[in-house]
């Protein structure tokens, strides 16, 4: 076989793409079936476990406190209880596992359960997308959008066009929010909305996998391993928290990419600090381009979180810095707790890095 050298490259970079594909609907499909066989134990037990009674309404507390100290990722309370969820939805699930997923059940139960979801199914006139097909084309945080939906046909709906479409998790979540369902019920010509829709529409794309906090939990890997893909943010951030920390004006380094659950998504804190003269939370924002107005209303959403889920008995209500870099200026605002009196304002000021330090320390940075 005669071929030249960019016919290699080129061949070997459909091989990489093909390889990374194959890798992601793996773990996706890991991350799915780890999920459904969480959902159908946490119901068996709630019918029928030897023990419930002692556990009561507790039982997600009790179990995600063992899981935790059996070193187990992934098993918050809210976490179990979207397991519990989906499971009660998608019992069909059950056909798709494979016999080494099997293992994990009671003998003949996917089969079983296979079949109650059939016949419900029918009973029900429920259009039903095969198993083989969720598994093979939806990750779970696919799954978990759907889930919000509030009745079969809709999610059966979405499940067809998002697989269509190959829409990512995102381009899910704004068809939901765009309200596609309804507008194409009403549409007189739904084949038109259809192509439309499919052609403005965000891809799934492999590469999206790291950015999925249910993988990265499964493969028990630490947010800041990947959540920041831009370069000139990953290196400015790792001169910041050093800058702050040398400062020594009591700075307390607490966390980078801080994750933190609001409402159903997941959001990350650039870098979080305790003060331990303010007596506060210091949460930093870094945003490698010019200022926008979107970027104070991120800012202010995670103080806000902080003051009502951080703050301990003594503390002062945390502060937001915002930082914005492009190639003319660099831009400082301190987003502070509206109900922050004068005497803490005038001390934080004195305490915390002026302006002008943090501008020079952003321009030299860069």
């Amino acid at each position: 076989m005669s071929m030249n050298l960019t016919e290699v490259a080129h061949i070997l970079k459909e091989v990489n793409t093909q390889t990374v594909g194959y890798a992601a609907k793996a773990i996706n499909r890991a991350v799915t079936i780890r999920s459904w066989v969480y959902g159908y134990y946490i119901q068996e037990y709630e019918l029928n476990g030897e023990d419930k009674a002692k556990y009561g309404e507790k039982v997600m507390a009790s179990l995600s406190e063992m899981l935790v100290n059996l070193g187990v990722e992934a098993c918050s309370i809210r976490q179990l209880q979207i397991c519990r969820q989906f499971y009660d939805i998608y019992p069909l699930i059950g056909q798709a596992l494979t016999d080494q997923f099997g293992t994990m059940l009671p003998k003949g139960l996917p089969e079983k359960i296979a079949q109650t979801a059939s016949a419900r199914s029918q009973a029900m006139n429920e259009l039903v997308v095969p198993a083989d097909n969720l598994l093979n084309s939806l990750s779970f945080s696919h799954f978990v959008e759907l889930l919000k939906l509030d009745t079969p046909l809709k999610r059966t709906f979405y499940e067809v066009e998002c697989i269509k479409g190959g829409w990512a998790v995102k381009e899910l979540r704004r068809q939901i929010n765009s309200l596609y369902y309804e507008r194409s019920a009403l549409s007189t010509n739904k084949q038109k909305l259809s192509d439309l829709t499919h052609t403005a529409s965000e891809v799934y794309q492999p590469s999206s996998i790291i950015r999925d906090p249910y993988v990265f939990e499964f493969l028990g890997i630490k947010p800041h391993e990947v959540i920041l893909e831009n370069k000139l943010s990953d290196a400015l951030l790792d001169k910041l928290q050093n800058f702050l920390l040398e400062l020594g004006k009591g700075f307390c380094f607490e966390a980078r990419n801080k994750r933190i659950l609001i409402g159903e998504k997941y959001y990350f804190v650039d870098l979080v600090f305790y003060h331990r003269i303010l007596k506060c939370h210091v949460l930093i924002e870094l945003k490698a381009k010019e200022f926008n107005h979107e970027n104070i209303g991120q800012l202010n959403t995670y103080v806000r979180y902080f003051k009502r889920h951080e703050m301990q008995p003594g503390d002062n209500p945390p502060i937001g810095i915002l930082l914005c870099t492009d190639k003319d200026e660099a831009l400082i605002e301190y987003a502070m707790d509206e109900t922050t009196n004068n005497i803490f304002v005038s001390k934080y000021k004195l305490e915390l890095p002026t302006e002008a330090e943090i501008k020079k320390f952003i321009e030299q940075a860069m």
